[in-house]
């Protein structure tokens, strides 16, 4: 099986680049599916029900997010009536949504989505190594036909991303680090069979900072002073990586970072 997983998708810029572009992606690479983070996805910051309707209708199978997925009031009731979307599952127990999901396709085999998020420079959250742990037993005990099984690690520090690639190196087909912005130069097959990289980047505006505008950024870093940030306009670039994956044994095959300058 082939995926393509995109990066953070920052506001309209970026979906707007994902429905103009992504068909002809899929046709050009090949890929069977495609998964994106799209926690950023409406307004630059957190993600909307309808934003979340836009992706899916352009050809997003399934959705990953992380810190800013509470923004939006909608979002709590539609994560709960929506098993393509999966907020970090190391959340405390009881709140909206699910932290991983099994997305069941025609023709292929199925595939599990597990999101999680870091704690270091983050939330105090559950521990996500033992999170992480704790739904590979689920999966094996209740759905052991699901091989390809991938993981949105949504963390900030480069440590505990590779932390967790380790962890769980030979246990899942893929960990793909989200949430910094910057796809990351060490996209690689792990010892026993999991694909890694650090930071998938971002699907959003190129002359940005992380996808905002530069002026209010630079005020704010120059006077410390609030800002008002807003999603930067400009030339788009699609980032992510491109994932080969066993159907029978669950392994990744081939990791490739992924860049498509959609302006």
């Amino acid at each position: 099986m082939r995926i393509l997983y995109l990066g953070d998708i920052v506001g309209r810029p970026g979906r707007t680049a994902v429905k103009r572009h992504l068909a002809a992606i899929r046709a050009e690479l090949g890929v069977d599916l495609v998964f994106a983070n799209g926690e950023n996805a409406s307004g630059g910051l957190g993600l909307s029900a309808e934003g979340a309707k836009e992706l899916f209708s352009a050809g997003i199978d399934a959705l990953s997010s992380g810190n800013h997925i509470w923004k939006f009031k909608d979002m709590p009731s539609f994560m709960d009536r929506e098993p393509r979307l999966v907020r970090p599952a190391n959340y405390p127990p009881g709140l909206p949504g699910r932290g991983w999901t099994v997305l069941e396709n025609p023709g292929l085999s199925p595939v599990a989505l597990i999101n999680l998020m870091g704690r270091t420079y983050m939330a105090p959250l559950d521990c996500p190594f033992r999170m992480a742990d704790a739904i590979l037993a689920e999966l094996d005990a209740t759905r052991p036909d699901v091989r390809i099984r991938l993981v949105d690690f949504h963390a900030e520090a480069t440590s505990e991303k590779a932390g967790l690639g380790w962890h769980l190196d030979g246990r899942v087909s893929a960990v793909l680090g989200t949430h910094t912005h910057v796809q990351t130069a060490d996209a690689r097959l792990l010892g026993r069979g999991t694909a890694f990289i650090t930071d998938l980047g971002m699907s959003g505006p190129v002359d940005s900072c992380l996808g905002m505008s530069v002026a209010p950024i630079l005020r704010k870093f120059l006077t410390a002073a609030p800002e008002r940030f807003e999603v930067a306009s400009g030339p788009v670039a699609l980032c992510g990586a491109v994932l080969d994956i066993d159907d029978e044994s669950g392994q990744a095959r081939n990791i490739a970072a992924w860049r498509f300058d959609a302006d």
